[in-house]
């Protein structure tokens, strides 16, 4: 096996579950720097930024710096700053995230792209319809993340990506996306952590969109059972993780073995 020397982490059911820490979180991060590897976070979270989300694990006593953080909106951002250079921006989010997307220019009026971020009360009938009806009219529409779900302490919500195809349908077009399961923000992550994928793991619970997602990047991929995971996704599925853990507390004993 090749080495490893760099640990991406999922955040929201890997590290927190409504920004509640899960058990051994803070000491599987302190297991992995003291080993002298690299860390980074890559979250399809919308409604904070990388400096809120770092605050907020910082809070529950996790040393995460903002700089580690690789944000839906910053990868956003920059997928927009090249492609759609000076493009007005119609935002459908839950959550500010503007300290995440600057030199983006949000204009609901008059737009010339469709940034889809994180769902919730924003992705109501009236506004999903205007999207449609944009998209018709031949306008470019961006998703942050492509997402089915994420977890919750009152338990499961769905996310942006349940939404995309029907959008397409309807629309009649193609919705780019970022985020996970998209492997462009899984690169970005290695870059950040200087890294090639090949010689990093990748830790989440969503099976496709963390875990296989990741594996097909060239990482290792390390489903967790917190979070997202149900036993019945992972018995369904045609691809395996390359490991399954009871929770991320037990990452410093399998970093021991991976790296034997």
């Amino acid at each position: 096996m090749a080495r490893i020397d760099g640990v991406l982490f999922d955040i929201d059911g890997v590290l927190v579950t409504s920004w509640r820490p899960i058990d051994g979180a803070a000491r599987a991060l302190d297991a992995v720097r003291d080993r002298g590897m690299s860390r980074a976070f890559l979250t399809n979270t919308t409604s904070r930024t990388r400096n809120d989300i770092a605050a907020a694990l910082r809070a529950v006593g996790m040393g995460v710096d903002p700089a580690e953080v690789v944000t839906a909106a910053a990868l956003t951002a920059e997928y927009l700053r090249s492609t759609h250079p000076g493009a007005r921006c119609l935002l459908v989010n839950h959550g500010d995230v503007a300290r995440d997307m600057t030199g983006i220019v949000f204009d609901d009026r008059r737009p010339e792209v469709v940034v889809l971020g994180g769902a919730g009360p924003e992705f109501d009938h009236a506004t999903l319809s205007r999207v449609v009806e944009l998209m018709l009219d031949g306008i470019p529409v961006v998703a942050m993340q492509g997402g089915l779900t994420w977890a919750t302490a009152d338990g499961t919500s769905i996310d942006t990506g349940a939404y995309l195809p029907g959008l397409e349908a309807a629309g009649n077009g193609r919705i780019a996306v970022i985020g996970k399961p998209s492997p462009t923000g899984f690169v970005a992550a290695a870059e950040l952590m200087g890294t090639a994928p090949g010689h990093a793991v990748m830790i989440g619970d969503d099976l496709h969109g963390d875990v296989l997602a990741a594996q097909r990047a060239g990482f290792v991929g390390v489903l967790v059972r917190t979070g997202k995971f149900r036993q019945g996704v992972l018995d369904d599925s045609n691809e395996e993780p390359d490991h399954v853990v009871e929770s991320v507390a037990v990452l410093p004993e399998l970093l021991a073995e991976l790296t034997a």
